[in-house]
């Protein structure tokens, strides 16, 4: 346990208990006598904590009442509400974390928390029942060498990677530089400098088959160049964009697309007759065209020519199955 997990600890018996004798915090806390003064002289003098032993009731308590209902941390006051709205984000976040690589770094917040919260009618429990996280795609297996990506990117250093491309199903031996990762309908990707290919790549993580950190320096790429090659383009995909797409929404189906992000250069309006009309960059089309097929016949691909004949071509394909 760490100290500041014991200062919560201390602070929540009392809240919980209103009057806690010291044998209750040795015994729990598992520390000495010595140990806990020093914790008490640090809630007293550091955080303001109006802790004082009672010699009727003996044990200690707050002697203002209202320190009961809210929590000092250095910096910061937690009220019930925004504990409440750090349940969220860190229930949010669990549910992200298939690799356990930042779990055990966020047990601690867990536990304060629940700290703040136990005493009232809402739990931190109760509200993680009432939150609920769906993955519609997501790929097993792919958190094998998670902890080795994440070391890497903070440390700044290269990897040996064994990469499965499931478009040609080859496996090859590559060095790269990481540079980032994304998590993007409910997979990851590695973003990062291919020294094999010299150029800039996205990896799927549940491709990468093996991970070695290389005691070498990655290679920094500027700001700029990074932006130019990872959001000019359509989804996951990479590259600068080369063409623009122009789609038209029904009336009805509008009302849902004009108020999602497709890109983050994209551009939308409404026609005279309700359609909604949405453009935007891309440069490689397999995944632009499984959403434009998802819309069925909703959506008419107004332009480029090329995207237009491929989603006919598809929707053929699919008639023909039938």
């Amino acid at each position: 346990m760490s100290d500041m997990q014991r200062l919560h600890r201390i602070t929540y018996l009392i809240q919980a208990r209103k009057c806690v004798p010291i044998d209750v915090f040795l015994d729990e806390l598992e520390i000495s006598k010595a140990t806990f003064k020093r914790d008490l002289e640090y809630l007293r003098d550091r955080m303001n904590a109006s802790i004082v032993f009672d010699r009727y009731e003996r044990g200690y308590r707050f002697e203002n009442p209202a320190d009961a209902g809210k929590l000092e941390l250095p910096g910061l006051w937690f009220t019930e509400k925004e504990a409440t709205a750090l349940v969220l984000m860190q229930n949010l976040l669990s549910s992200l974390d298939q690799g356990g690589l930042i779990g055990p770094h966020i047990e601690p917040l867990t536990a304060i928390i629940d700290n703040i919260l136990g005493q009232n009618a809402t739990s931190a429990k109760e509200l993680r029942k009432r939150i609920k996280v769906i993955g519609m795609a997501q790929r097993k297996n792919s958190m094998e060498n998670f902890a080795e990506l994440g070391s890497a990117l903070l440390n700044r250093q290269r990897l040996q990677i064994s990469y499965y491309a499931k478009a040609n199903g080859i496996t090859t031996e590559r060095e790269i530089s990481p540079i980032q990762l994304i998590y993007y309908r409910d997979n990851w990707y590695l973003d990062s400098y291919c020294h094999l290919r010299d150029e800039l790549r996205s990896f799927a993580v549940d491709g990468i088959r093996s991970v070695i950190i290389l005691d070498k320096k990655a290679k920094e790429i500027a700001e700029k160049e990074l932006r130019d090659y990872f959001t000019q383009s359509y989804g996951i995909f990479s590259g600068k964009a080369t063409q623009k797409a122009k789609l038209r929404f029904t009336p009805e189906r509008a009302r849902w697309v004009s108020a999602e992000t497709w890109h983050g250069s994209q551009v939308g309006h409404f026609d005279q007759d309700g359609y909604y009309i949405l453009e935007f960059d891309y440069n490689q089309d397999p995944e632009l065209l499984m959403d434009i097929l998802k819309y069925g016949s909703a959506v008419e691909v107004l332009a480029p020519a090329s995207l237009r004949k491929r989603v006919a071509e598809e929707l053929k394909k699919a008639v023909d199955c039938y």
